[in-house]
């Protein structure tokens, strides 16, 4: 077996060089060969100085995730392997001299902090992103970051989770020196400097200026504030201003003991292990068997849309994003022109946060090209469909594509429900046609389904998947039914929800429920933002072939036919104020409720948060299971990242069949056994769901 460390000597440098790839993670194997390696260099009277370094892409990207979910599900106590390298790194007689490139993250960083020096190439990231996990730093890296960037960055950087880049990094006080050229010639260069100038052996654990800046009680408190807004119900972010407010108030050796404690507390929780199972599920997902691996993957240079409203428009800006021009095709002047306004929009707020410059907005909107005919889709290498939920629409759509584009061209709609294979029908090539459903708003949520339809060709798909990484998007393929999988779910949970207020629930305990649940907004709410227009839409899309004895929501109709479509109407299932878009209850909504149940003969009863949660969720889940039997989806995770991702599931509590694994079956099966009692047809168990929990089994056994 490869050694996973590497020592050697240049001059007076001795150069420790970690080689773990793909991303040079930390296990026992390289914390070993660090500490041997330092041991070596401390022995040797003709070494003057140290550079830690890697090969490959990166610097260390952190701890070993599959050791890591290995230790969480076992619940055992974890050997603390890393606290012990980076006291060793701290306590070298040598200097120390970090060198980093890629990523330096989590653990990485606070091997890095460690070290007396830090130098970095320029597109250096760094971070302690183990809140993403549901964890803290357990390496002391709440501790040294105070003391090197200040107690309200290093707050922040623990919290959140986000990286940061190297002129950040420098500017704040992380690193000594950011490396034009080629890394490992500078850093010599760097060291040689220090050499001569009998740099101090600087240790961060005894740095404390950073600590003394500003109000320390102020900016921790602030900390807490931005976590319960932009963390709601999580725990991890708060034990880790929790860890880094130790270090305003202790000895940083009884500051990483406190470290240690909040360390635990956070990694036998059920949060901590439902977001790893969210990470490992992304990753999982990817890699799913869909096509041979000989399946070749088409170049995608252009793109067409066909569309402009909210959806084409966002879309059209995720192609841009990725670097690929892109047509975008509308029916008239007057709508192509608010679609262009809308994009424009979009950027220029972007540009006012800070998140992109002047010179990458006007880069991204000359990729966009603006046309009411189809000159160029010729040329396209995908063309996609965004025009509105209708069938024979697409249809026609599809139709023209067919006629203009090129044999090898993928053709791809956004429908959110319909069937793939009725549009397809409409085009001359039905092996070239696609789902690509994207979740609004298209440029920020980060889903796309992939939705393969009966003729959709294998290159198709594998396309599809590469394009998705492209264009930053976590694809899934699913299979074609109404809604595929997303949709087809959380039809029935927008169904129940609706049910609900029928039966006596207010609308806005319904929300307030789900929120406190988790759930990044309640059911009404959403609709409200997304439209009451394109729910009754779908909704009415089937009238004509579904069971006539089905009960149907009613009061959407309602909703609908008086105009209330939700915030761009400034009223739906709650009023809005035009300056604010807080959603606030109206009393005329309830009265229609009242009158929807009492002409339906429903006896309105109060109903508690407890079944609230159980009937939204539970109908969810059943559904899923139903969507697993018919091999719509491969595996339940799939599900859980859909949800996740796409339609605001807290990923804390791991996605809806994760969610259900850990109530347990067995629970889940009896209450959908009752509420099938009570409410008839819709909550026919899945044969899948009652398989399992009868033989003690979980969704997460599924292979």
């Amino acid at each position: 077996m490869p050694p996973l460390v590497w020592f050697s000597k240049v001059d007076q440098f001795g150069i420790i060089i970690v080689s773990n790839p793909p991303v040079n993670a930390l296990n026992r194997r390289v914390v070993d060969g660090i500490t041997k390696s330092l041991r070596s260099a401390e022995r040797d009277d003709s070494i003057k100085a140290i550079i830690l370094t890697a090969l490959g892409r990166t610097f260390i990207a952190g701890a070993d995730i599959q050791e890591l979910r290995k230790i969480v599900s076992s619940r055992k106590e974890p050997a603390r392997l890393l606290y012990p390298l980076v006291l060793k790194l701290e306590d070298c007689r040598k200097p120390v001299l970090c060198a980093i490139h890629g990523s330096a993250l989590g653990g990485g960083l606070e091997i890095a902090m460690a070290c007396h020096y830090r130098v970095a190439a320029a597109s250096t990231q760094i971070g302690q992103p183990e809140v993403k996990w549901g964890l803290i730093p357990g390496g002391g890296g709440t501790q040294r970051l105070p003391r090197l960037a200040g107690v309200a960055l290093a707050a922040k950087m623990c919290s959140e989770g986000d990286p940061m880049g190297a002129a950040e990094a420098f500017k704040s006080g992380i690193l000594d020196c950011i490396i034009e050229g080629e890394l490992l010639p500078g850093s010599l260069t760097f060291g040689r400097d220090l050499v001569a100038k009998g740099a101090p052996l600087r240790k961060t654990r005894d740095l404390a200026e950073k600590l003394m800046e500003g109000c320390a009680a102020a900016a921790l408190a602030a900390a807490r504030e931005q976590a319960r807004r932009r963390s709601r119900g999580q725990i991890a972010p708060l034990k880790a201003i929790d860890a880094v407010e130790a270090a305003t108030k202790l000895s940083f050796e009884e500051g990483c003991r406190r470290e240690n404690e909040l360390l635990h507390e956070c990694l036998f929780s059920k949060q901590s292990e439902a977001l790893i199972h969210v990470s490992f599920a992304e990753r999982e997902i990817s890699r799913v068997p869909v096509v041979g691996k000989a399946t070749p993957v088409l170049k995608i240079q252009r793109a067409a849309i066909v569309g402009a409203g909210n959806m084409g428009a966002g879309i059209a800006m995720v192609y841009a994003n990725a670097g690929i021009p892109v047509l975008l095709k509308e029916a008239s002047r007057e709508l192509l022109a608010k679609g262009v306004a809308n994009i424009r929009n979009s950027y220029e707020s972007s540009l006012k946060k800070g998140r992109w410059t002047r010179e990458y907005v006007e880069q991204r909107v000359g990729l966009i090209q603006p046309t009411l005919g189809y000159e160029g889709f010729a040329d396209a290498d995908i063309v996609l469909e965004a025009v509105y939920e209708n069938l024979e629409v697409k249809k026609r759509v599809f139709g023209d594509l067919g006629a203009i584009c090129k044999p090898e061209a993928i053709l791809a709609t956004n429908t959110s429900s319909l069937d793939i294979d009725q549009i397809a029908s409409s085009s001359a090539n039905s092996s070239r046609v696609v789902g690509h459903h994207f979740f609004a708003p298209a440029n920020v949520m980060p889903l796309i389904e992939i939705v393969r339809g009966r003729e959709t060709a294998d290159e198709v798909i594998a396309t599809s998947l590469e394009l998705a990484k492209r264009l930053k998007k976590t694809g899934i393929i699913v299979g074609n039914c109404r809604g595929f999988a997303g949709n087809r779910m959380y039809h029935a949970y927008q169904r129940e929800a609706q049910f609900l207020i029928e039966e006596g629930a207010e609308i806005q305990d319904v929300d307030r429920a789900l929120r406190d649940f988790g759930m990044a907004m309640g059911p009404f709410a959403t609709r409200d933002l997304s439209g009451l227009d394109v729910a009754w839409r779908i909704q009415n899309e089937h009238r004509e072939t579904d069971p006539q004895n089905l009960r149907r929501p009613l009061v959407i109709e309602r909703l609908y036919a008086m105009g209330r479509l939700g915030q761009k109407t400034g009223a739906g299932w709650y009023r809005y104020h035009s300056d604010v878009r807080e959603p606030m209850p109206d009393p005329e909504v309830q009265k229609i409720v009242e009158d929807c149940a009492r002409q339906a003969r429903i006896q309105r009863h109060p109903i508690s948060s407890q079944e609230i949660i159980e009937r939204t969720l539970y109908v969810l889940i059943n559904e899923g299971a139903r969507i697993l039997e018919e091999g719509i989806v491969q595996r339940a995770a799939a599900l859980d990242i859909i949800f996740v991702l796409g339609y605001g599931f807290p990923a804390y509590k791991g996605g809806p069949m994760w969610f259900a694994d850990n109530v347990g079956l067995r629970s889940v099966y009896q209450r959908v056994c009752e509420f099938h009692d009570r409410h008839g047809e819709y909550w026919t168990p899945a044969m899948l769901l009652k398989r399992l929990a009868e033989r003690g089994r979980s969704f997460a056994d599924l292979r």
